[in-house]
């Protein structure tokens, strides 16, 4: 029985080491303040928001994650397209408890794979900015400038800011 419960405390523990507090995103093709609210509304109906602040002059989405919910980063993002745009960044602001980084190993943070690229090993503590940028979450351009690998599905290429 002491065995099963050790294994319940480190399973948690590990998957409690990182989350995502909040996240900004840009958008581009936005013309006038109705394209912001048209993605303001999209962006609502998520159940993991609790707060949307709005930037107009930079066309960019302040999402502040509810206490102890998952964000879903493939679903912000669908929400953003099919209000008509596009997301041009996408960074992520998390939490972390000593989460160790190892070289090209994928990292579990709120059930998203995220590998570090370019990255040595190292330790993330505090809250750290971390920035996707895969194709979808960053500018066709610069999506096409940088040629960053593939990711395996469910696995986002970050980088820390």
């Amino acid at each position: 029985m002491k065995k099963i419960f050790l294994l319940i405390a480190l399973g948690w523990s590990l998957a409690s080491g990182a989350q995502v507090n909040h996240v900004s995103l840009q958008a581009s093709g936005l013309t006038c303040s109705m394209c912001s609210n048209a993605i303001n509304k999209a962006l609502k109906t998520l159940d993991f928001i609790q707060n949307i602040e709005t930037d107009i002059k930079t066309y960019t989405f302040e999402l502040f994650i509810k206490p102890g919910k998952t964000a879903d980063f493939d679903l912000i993002r669908k929400k953003v397209e099919n209000a008509g745009f596009t997301v041009s960044g996408f960074v992520a602001t998390c939490q972390f408890n000593q989460v160790q980084v190892i070289a090209n190993e994928p990292l579990v943070i709120d059930q998203k794979k995220l590998l570090f690229t370019g990255a040595k090993d190292f330790t993330l503590n505090g809250y750290k900015k971390i920035r996707i940028l895969d194709k979808g979450f960053v500018s066709q351009k610069e999506y096409r400038n940088n040629a960053f690998p593939v990711s395996a599905a469910g696995t986002y290429n970050v980088t820390l800011l």
